[in-house]
């Protein structure tokens, strides 16, 4: 008998694919807001959109050291 749904691809990630997808978000995130902020800067929501835009900035900041540590080649380390 023949599925009428199949089932969802198992597609998975590796740590250093989702850091990246995760920057992505993070930064199409805080395009959104700044462009908001744009729209409308006299808007009492202002303060709350730029310590959201503050905050997704930090967020990419780590992701991105995150990124880096994944890519950095594993391999003897100096003890000194």
């Amino acid at each position: 008998m023949l599925k009428i749904v199949p089932d969802p691809p198992h597609d998975l990630h590796s740590l250093e694919d989702t850091l990246i997808q995760a920057t992505d978000y993070a930064l199409c995130a805080a395009t959104v807001v700044h462009q908001a902020l744009l729209l409308q800067p006299k808007s009492p929501a202002s303060i709350l959109m730029m310590a959201s835009m503050h905050e997704m900035e930090a967020l990419r900041a780590l992701l991105e050291q995150a990124l880096i540590q994944v890519q950095m080649p594993v391999g003897p380390r100096n003890l000194q």
